[in-house]
């Protein structure tokens, strides 16, 4: 579905993506790994239009890079990015609403969906989001994203700062896309999480992928762990 070839990427005059390639397939998990500032999340905004890049961008057989980021979203890719962009004073519920995109084609989520996956939200769907904790906002950031039914959706460090409950909720969710056949690129720092859920698993270095295989093969490999994932 999702094929990246020598992707670069730069914010003004630094070059930070160094030729990234990976494939994401359909209803696989893959989890993109490696410490703060080895180009995760800047892959991410690259593929969603938000910086500038070059390179090869195919989906589902188009290319789309250079395209604004609304037609990327149009065109069956979501993006929950890392600082949890919820409309504050929208309730719950209004928020999810927004997340629709209208093309009057059937969605594969509904409401029902989104509450019955986290009780909490129909719980306070009539509550301004933001007053929500932290963790009740990123229930409603990928929730919101999911209402506009992603063939794909890209996760950026969707357990940063939850309690462990919230986290298995987390985990769950990105089970059950993979259950209705949405792709899941996952963004994330915490190794047990991404190696208990994710088919592959990528690993970044420096703005490059260090590391391709299996959890299984990653586990294998403590060299790898301790070179660019331990702090």
């Amino acid at each position: 579905m999702l094929d990246i070839h020598n992707l670069q990427a730069y914010y003004g005059k630094s070059h930070v993506l160094h030729g990234v390639s990976f494939k994401v397939g359909k209803g696989e998990i893959v989890a993109l790994l490696g410490r703060n500032g080895s180009g995760r999340s800047t892959t991410a905004k690259a593929i969603m239009g938000l910086v500038d890049a070059t390179g090869d961008i195919q989906w589902q057989g188009k290319n789309i890079l250079g395209k604004k980021p609304f037609e990327v979203a149009h065109m069956g890719l979501g993006y929950v990015p890392e600082n949890r962009d919820i409309f504050p004073k929208l309730t719950v519920h209004q928020n999810l609403l927004l997340g629709q995109k209208g093309t009057g084609k059937g969605s594969r989520w509904s409401f029902d969906d989104m509450y019955g996956m986290f009780p909490r939200l129909k719980e306070r769907q009539h509550t301004e989001a933001g007053v929500l904790s932290g963790g009740e906002q990123q229930m409603l950031t990928l929730c919101r994203t999911l209402m506009g039914d992603p063939d794909l959706i890209i996760i950026d460090e969707p357990t940063e700062g939850l309690a462990p409950k919230i986290v298995e909720q987390v985990a769950e969710y990105l089970q059950q896309l993979k259950a209705r056949g949405v792709s899941v690129l996952l963004i994330e720092q915490k190794l047990t999480i991404a190696m208990s859920i994710s088919d592959r698993v990528l690993v970044m270095g420096h703005g490059s992928i260090v590391f391709e295989g299996t959890p299984e093969s990653l586990r294998a490999d403590p060299y790898t762990r301790k070179e660019w994932l331990e702090v």
